[in-house]
């Protein structure tokens, strides 16, 4: 009845239901049935404008029937070409009609094919004068299609190029809250993938492109760049030929004399890739040959400006030079056979070491390009010919007295050192010298250390040149006693050594002659007596650390290194503390707690990277020694008593400060590998940790105790140890004299829970809450949440093998701070702040994401926490706040009143560091939204200038900061 409807609107109904039916069900349709809705529909096209939406979404559902019979996917489009005005409809009967082509094109492309240009000129009518973005993204990929799927454009190139590019460049701001969520970025990708799909719209897109880079418009300027880069990738020497003089002439101007890094930056990715494409193209005997003329008026334009005086276009030159030079090894070899003999002969003339630096930073380019194309002493290379007076150049800018120079001079020499065979034997060892002038000798610390880094790079290209020469050299300034210089001037002058013997260890056959240099040295300085014999202990250790980081990756070098250090370092050890225990006095900057607490990270990084068999071999020497005094695998171990950490006695306090050795070593152990006598072990830890007065021992023993409890597999040993552990914590947190060292345990045992999530972590993080209240341990149990929540250093992180949960801050926050919040309320005036100080340490660890979540409930606790006078508490909150002004400003901005105030009071604190941390504070409030602060404006900028004038430097700095923000 409604199809039959004489009313427009009544048939338009009609349809509609029959479509929407359509839409549900066309999977189920048989080929007679899509024949006859196909009819149809068809002839309803040509209907009453009312009708045709529903009439639309018919044929969308009918394009999606499988059983198509041949040919309707042709008629319907014919019909829809020749009978729908397709702009005159609103956005979405237009985007139907989209999808139906998309349809068809996907499951009839030889169908389609067969209707010729044809198909192409009906699509160019529907598309032209669309402006909606959700229909051209669309449109825009049917373009793709219609070039990549190689539909016939006939004579319709120019039409499919003008109905596409009259979009270029895009100008489009998404309305604000679009629930579309189409960008900018979106319409300009892909109409970018458009107008570079095909050669043929090369002579019309060129032109226009040439055109947009001359706009005032810095985006249409970026767009034209980008899409001219896209376009080298598919085109050639024909399709550029007519435009290259224009191209390049808009590509100098912009680089020459833009303000914008990013023109620039873009200008340079074009010249790169015009200059490949033109590299790419294969020539025919008789073509010119467009890329030999195109390098030469590039060289024409640049190549003078290189020689002025003044300098003014060098820099631009040179970039735009090496643009073109790093396209093509063909394109490096024209141009630096051109610039390079110009550069040396530049440098040589002119006698400032600004000017040098500038004109060797150039060549320093040049040679870099040389490394990414790598370096073949064969080649027709313009480097080649230029080997001596580069050389010469380079030389010269490291014995120059601008430390600027030297520094360029230090990386080209590394660039040279890496192009294999280009430096002679005799070269080399004049690399090898100057480095080590530059490391040692030079005042300069800069220099120093970057000629430290480049033996670095160096050493595993020419490791025999570097152990042979560099090595022995330094081990000679190392030993060498200058009476001539000052006891401080040979110390820094030994850290400098120690430092560089690190740096030049790259190398596995360089490492086996670096660390017996280093073992021998921290021998030497055992038995030497002088005053800073601790320092320079520390510093062989950080040296050997540094070894130890770079053996990693490479498993013969780091058993090697294991063996020989690890074995070494417990034998001086333990021989200092044995002289200790017998003759006080001697070796005793061995058992400083510094020395032993920089040996911890030299023994965990040599044994973190072994593989479980040769730790399991390791372990079966260590764990012995500590237990049961065996110290045969020991070098040199003829020692005067017995080595017994474990025992009872005043004169083993010593020895038993060695278990932070014995931490290091079996807290880094991979997990699968099993510890010898391991629960003899956890208790002899245990009765450690709680009975000895010296707290460097006591902390020890715990860590060492919480890290193998960390990685102990889960059953009824592990229930057993942990129980025992909180039998003896108990009592000793009650009273007594050794309260600090049973929270040291119980801390330190809690972390290890936490982190793996053990049922038992809840219990003993109930215990340290309720000791917040607790006069005389509240203060340092607040001060353990950081401890909990912090990354540490030595032992329970993922370097050495601890298990770490993924999210375990986020559920320890989940679980306990309501119990903070809770307990602060309740508690009294005295310890209250525990209880604040407590809360700022978890905060201050949490990740700002779900920090910002919780503030609202928060918030006023933090602010209350400003108030408190524990100057932890003050830097603690203020260091959590700064980070949530920048991220979460509409909550904050509820509270400014009370944040403007007690920010400008902290910054007349009388610690420097809450100074410091009030002033930066201060500076974030100003990413509030204007409206709220301008009614504090003139309050803070006139308390603001109080601290200009602050004693402390970096409080001044600060203080400038903020006030010039206001």
């Amino acid at each position: 009845f409604c199809l039959e409807n004489t009313d427009p609107r009544t048939r338009g109904r009609g349809i509609q239901l029959l479509s929407q039916v359509l839409l549900e069900c066309h999977s189920l349709l048989q080929e007679k049935e899509v024949l006859h809705l196909v009819l149809f529909y068809e002839s309803r096209l040509q209907d009453h404008h009312l009708v045709i939406p529903s009439v639309l979404q018919g044929l969308r559902a009918l394009s999606m029937c499988e059983v198509l019979p041949p040919g309707l996917a042709v008629s319907v489009l014919k019909a829809i070409f020749r009978e729908v005005h397709v702009q005159s409809l609103l956005q979405l009967d237009r985007h139907t009609v989209y999808s139906i082509i998309t349809n068809f094109m996907a499951t009839r492309e030889e169908e389609l094919k067969g209707l010729g240009a044809d198909f192409t000129f009906g699509f160019i009518q529907v598309m032209d004068g669309e402006k909606d973005p959700r229909n051209l993204l669309v449109a825009f990929q049917i373009v793709r299609d219609l070039i990549g799927k190689n539909y016939a454009l006939g004579p319709f190139v120019e039409e499919l190029f003008e109905v596409t590019s009259c979009y270029f460049p895009i100008d489009f701001t998404p309305p604000p809250n679009d629930p579309h969520g189409i960008q900018r970025e979106d319409l300009i990708l892909s109409l970018r993938a458009v107008l570079a799909s095909t050669p043929q719209f090369a002579e019309f897109l060129l032109p226009l492109l040439i055109e947009k880079m001359d706009s005032e418009l810095q985006s249409a300027k970026l767009d034209s760049l980008q899409t001219l880069s896209a376009c080298c990738a598919i085109y050639g020497q024909k399709e550029l030929q007519e435009f290259l003089p224009s191209l390049w002439s808009s590509l100098r101007r912009e680089v020459f004399q833009t303000a914008s890094e990013k023109v620039e930056a873009e200008c340079l990715s074009a010249l790169h890739a015009l200059s490949a494409c033109l590299s790419r193209s294969v020539l025919s005997s008789d073509a010119e040959d467009l890329l030999d003329s195109f390098l030469s008026s590039i060289l024409q334009d640049c190549r003078h400006h290189l020689c002025e005086p003044d300098m003014k276009l060098v820099w631009p030159s040179a970039k735009l030079l090496q643009a073109a030079a790093g396209a093509s090894l063909r394109t490096y070899h024209r141009l630096a056979s051109s610039v390079l003999p110009l550069l040396l002969e530049q440098y040589n003339k002119h006698a400032q070491s600004s000017q040098r630096r500038t004109i060797l930073e150039m060549l320093l380019g040049f040679l870099e390009l040389q490394q990414k194309w790598g370096y073949v002493e064969e080649d027709e290379s313009a480097l080649l010919s230029l080997q001596d007076p580069v050389c010469s150049v380079v030389f010269s800018a490291l014995t120059d007295p601008s430390v600027q120079l030297q520094m360029v001079g230090i990386r080209a020499l590394t660039v040279l050192g890496s192009l294999q065979g280009f430096l002679s034997p005799s070269d080399l060892e004049l690399v090898v010298d100057h480095l080590i002038r530059l490391a040692l000798h030079e005042e300069d610390s800069q220099s120093s250390e970057a000629a430290m880094e480049a033996a670095g790079s160096l050493a595993p290209i020419y490791p025999k040149v570097f152990s042979g020469r560099m090595v022995p050299r330094l081990g000679e300034e190392l030993q060498s006693e200058r009476e001539e210089e000052s006891s401080q001037d040979l110390r820094s002058l030994r850290q400098r050594c120690l430092r560089a013997l690190a740096a030049v260890s790259t190398h596995s056959s360089i490492v086996r002659e670096t660390v017996p240099v280093l073992l021998q040295h921290l021998r030497k300085v055992q038995k030497g007596s002088e005053a800073g014999t601790a320092q320079d202990m520390v510093s062989v250790c950080q040296s050997l650390h540094r070894v130890a980081l770079q053996c990693q990756q490479d498993a013969e070098g780091c058993w090697y290194y294991h063996q020989a250090v690890v074995p070494c370092l417990l034998a001086m050890a333990v021989q200092a503390a044995m002289q200790e225990s017998t003759h006080p006095l001697v070796g005793k900057a061995l058992l400083q707690e510094e020395v032993l607490a920089a040996m911890v990270p030299v023994i965990s990084a040599a044994t973190t990277h072994l593989s479980p068999e040769l730790a399991a071999q390791s372990v079966s020497h260590v764990v012995p020694l500590f237990l049961d005094g065996e110290v045969s695998f020991l070098p040199q171990n003829s020692f005067p008593c017995s080595f017994q950490p474990f025992e009872d006695g005043e004169c083993l306090e010593p020895q038993r400060r060695l278990v932070a050795l014995l931490m290091a070593f079996v807290c880094s152990l991979p997990r699968n590998v099993a510890i010898p006598q391991q629960e003899r072990l956890l208790r002899e830890l245990l009765a450690l940790s709680c009975s000895c007065n010296c707290p460097f021992t006591a902390t020890t023993a715990a860590k060492c105790f919480a890290g193998l409890v960390n990685k102990h597999p889960a059953g009824q040993q592990l229930d057993e140890i942990l129980q025992l552990a909180v039998n003896r914590v108990e009592p000793g947190l009650a009273e007594g004299p050794r309260r600090t060292q049973a929270l040291t345990l119980l801390l330190w045992v809690t972390k290890a829970l936490v982190l793996r999530y053990h049922p038992l972590s809840s219990h003993l993080t109930d215990k340290l809450l309720a000791l917040l209240s607790d006069v005389e341990l509240g203060p340092a149990v607040a001060d353990g949440f950081s401890l909990l929540m912090a990354e540490s250093p030595d032992v329970l992180h993922k370097g050495c093998h601890a298990d770490v949960r993924i999210m375990f801050r986020q559920r320890f926050f989940t679980d306990n701070v309501p119990k903070l919040v809770q307990g602060f309320h309740g508690a009294g005036p005295d310890v209250k702040a525990n209880y604040l100080k407590g809360l700022s340490h978890v905060l201050n660890h949490l990740p700002k994401p779900v920090l910002v979540t919780e503030l609202p409930t928060l918030l006023s606790l933090l602010l209350e926490a400003l108030s408190c006078s524990d100057r932890v508490v003050q830097l603690s909150t203020l260091s959590c706040l700064q980070p949530l002004l920048l991220e979460a400003p509409q909550i904050m901005s509820l509270h400014v009143d009370t944040l403007v105030t007690k920010f400008l009071s902290l910054t007349s604190s009388p610690a420097m560091a809450v100074r410091i941390a009030a002033l930066r504070c201060a500076h974030a409030l100003t990413s509030l939204p204007t409206v709220v602060l301008l009614p504090y404006k003139a309050r803070v900028i006139r308390a603001l200038a109080k601290p200009l004038d602050d004693k402390k430097r970096l409080v001044r700095k600060e203080a400038v900061a903020a006030r010039g923000e206001w």
